[in-house]
């Protein structure tokens, strides 16, 4: 008799708050890698319709974004720019700063099809 129930295999791709969790995590390491300050994340946005807000504290910044509804390309992207506007770096260092991001990212968002994600999405 087995103490263990049955489990289907689930993927991470099929459960979208799993892989925004997942994006959020590895998108803070890209940045914190980069030098940059790591918002926090958080869905969806306040502002009804918006599909991505940020909210300055004190303490530091959120980044809120849409996922319902959405493809998760347009989510990533609209993480990774979100991360860019928190840290209010020069804009001559984004198309730099957002390559490295992408590519912190896009390391674990491979579709079935073996694309990759927000490498797309540009």
């Amino acid at each position: 008799m087995s103490v263990t129930p049955r489990c289907e295999s689930v993927t991470v791709e099929h459960l979208p708050a799993l892989r925004f969790t997942e994006s959020a995590r590895r998108l803070g390491a890209a940045a914190r890698a980069a030098g940059l300050d790591v918002p926090a994340f958080r869905c969806p946005p306040r502002v009804p319709g918006a599909a991505r807000t940020i909210r300055r504290y004190p303490g530091g910044t959120v980044v809120s974004v849409a996922v319902r509804g959405r493809p998760f390309e347009q989510v990533l992207v609209d993480m990774v720019e979100g991360v860019l506007v928190a840290n209010r770096d020069e804009p001559a260092r984004f198309d730099a700063l957002r390559a490295v991001l992408r590519d912190g990212v896009a390391d674990h968002d491979t579709a079935a099809d073996g694309t990759r994600g927000v490498a797309r999405a540009a």
